[in-house]
């Protein structure tokens, strides 16, 4: 009877150890049989160490289940990141953590592999977080073409869909690449904006249909970010502009958001001249006039040389916004009109009002600089030749301001300052001066009204 007892126990161990088989083996979640209770009970162990913070006690029982039952838990997945970026803070060794943060690349696929399907944290979602934990992880030696490529795959597949994340670290990933090789990347990023902002409209008008104010604030987020790089990507030429605008402003003439956000997108990349800008500016005036639509008729006014119906339009703009750096670009337009009419005073005066809206506006300083030393050459002092050099001291003094508040136009300014300090009075001028003796300062009277140092 013992024997047969022994038989029994012995045939059932057999078939118990026989029918053991991993998860990662067999393609089921937990595994069969003794590896299945193994997989069941690591999970038990790992997780609340992972929960407390305990990343080193969690590790071995965490690993054992990542390798025997990747499908058996999200939370392989979900605790493993913060487990594995443990694993790199306790790592000092380059060539070790490049390992480990492959590692975690490998965690974010696996992730995909077993767990991609998910509703809410699906492909894309880990996708982004994927690429965002890549980027922050290489720094420096992040490869911009990694996270295009995965994050392209993502858009592929998901379009309007997308994860916004993804969305905006594919379009990190292209500005990088188009700062890398203008010629060889340009058309691509070109394309990829307006794709990525196509999405980001769709994804936003679908957020205000919810009613969903917070996603709408994200995505918008998302938008903003992309359109800034944009503009200072270089790739924006006016030229590219206006053979991608001109026929979207046509086909969208009755849309008001798109015509909006088309004057600001080209506004920001200072294309204010072609005739997108000006197209789109007629149909959303026609719409709803507002300061950018009546911005670009002024501007078109201002291009076929109409000086008052573009003054009549910049100054419909300036009543109709608050936002200071559009008044201060209004008030320069309105100056550089005035100048060109040969009103020096006028265009000091709107130069000054530029100014007071946006007080590192450097070509001001340049205009205003242009405008004293056309009076310097007509003759602010015509009966004393070198009272009039005078002036060149106020010029510079300009042209320096311009030079200390704008960087952009820094260079300019300096080059003007080399050609005007040539025309300061010499000292042999100077004797016949006393007023005008080295650290003396002297007040040039009208419409100039500047007092300047004598050096």
């Amino acid at each position: 009877m013992k024997g047969k007892v022994f038989t029994f126990v012995l045939c059932a161990f057999l078939v118990t150890g026989l029918s053991a088989q991993k998860g990662i083996d067999n393609g089921t979640p937990y595994g069969s049989g003794e590896d299945s209770i193994r997989c069941i009970t690591n999970i038990s162990l790992f997780i609340p160490y992972a929960k407390s913070g305990n990343f080193k006690d969690a590790y071995p029982f965490w690993k054992l289940v990542y390798e025997e039952c990747p499908a058996s838990t999200k939370n392989i997945y979900i605790y493993g990141v913060n487990i594995i970026n443990w694993l790199l803070s306790e790592e000092t060794d380059a060539a070790k953590k490049d390992a480990i943060i492959n590692d975690l690349m490998k965690l974010y696929d696996d992730r995909i592999k077993y767990f991609g399907d998910d509703k809410q944290y699906g492909k894309d979602w880990i996708i982004s977080r994927k690429a965002q934990s890549y980027n922050q992880l290489k720094g420096e030696n992040t490869d911009p073409g990694m996270i295009y490529q995965w994050t392209g795959e993502a858009i592929n597949e998901f379009n309007e869909k997308t994860e916004p994340l993804a969305i905006s670290l594919y379009m990190f990933a292209s500005f990088k690449l188009v700062q890398s090789d203008m010629e060889k990347y340009k058309e691509q990023y070109v394309n990829d904006f307006l794709k990525c902002s196509a999405i980001l409209d769709t994804q936003i008008a679908a957020a205000k249909a919810a009613n969903n104010e917070k996603e709408e604030e994200n995505v918008t987020t998302r938008k903003i970010e992309i359109e800034k790089n944009f503009t200072l990507s270089g790739a924006a030429d006016c030229e590219t502009l206006q053979s991608i605008y001109g026929t979207k402003v046509e086909q969208n003439k009755d849309n008001l958001d798109f015509l909006k956000e088309t004057l600001l997108l080209l506004r920001r990349v200072n294309c204010k001249e072609i005739d997108a800008f000006f197209t789109a500016s007629e149909y959303a005036h026609k719409i709803e006039p507002t300061a950018e639509s009546a911005m670009g008729l002024g501007n078109k006014a201002f291009k076929d040389k109409d000086h008052d119906a573009a003054e009549k339009y910049y100054n419909e703009a300036i009543a109709m916004t608050e936002d200071s750096e559009i008044k201060a670009e209004l008030y320069y337009a309105i100056a550089i009109m005035a100048q060109q009419q040969n009103n020096l005073t006028k265009a000091k005066q709107f130069s000054l009002k530029c100014l007071a809206e946006k007080s590192d506006y450097g070509r001001a300083y340049l205009l205003i600089a242009a405008c004293y030393a056309a009076g310097a050459k007509a003759g602010v002092f015509p009966n004393d030749a070198v009272l009039n050099k005078c002036v060149y001291f106020a010029i510079v003094d300009k042209l320096e301001r311009a030079r200390q508040v704008d960087p952009s136009v820094a260079e300019e300014a300096g080059k003007l300052i080399a050609v005007y300090v040539k025309f300061f009075p010499t000292k042999e001028e100077v004797f016949m001066h006393p007023e005008l003796e080295n650290g003396n300062t002297f007040t040039i009277g009208g419409w100039i009204g500047e007092t300047v140092k004598i050096r």
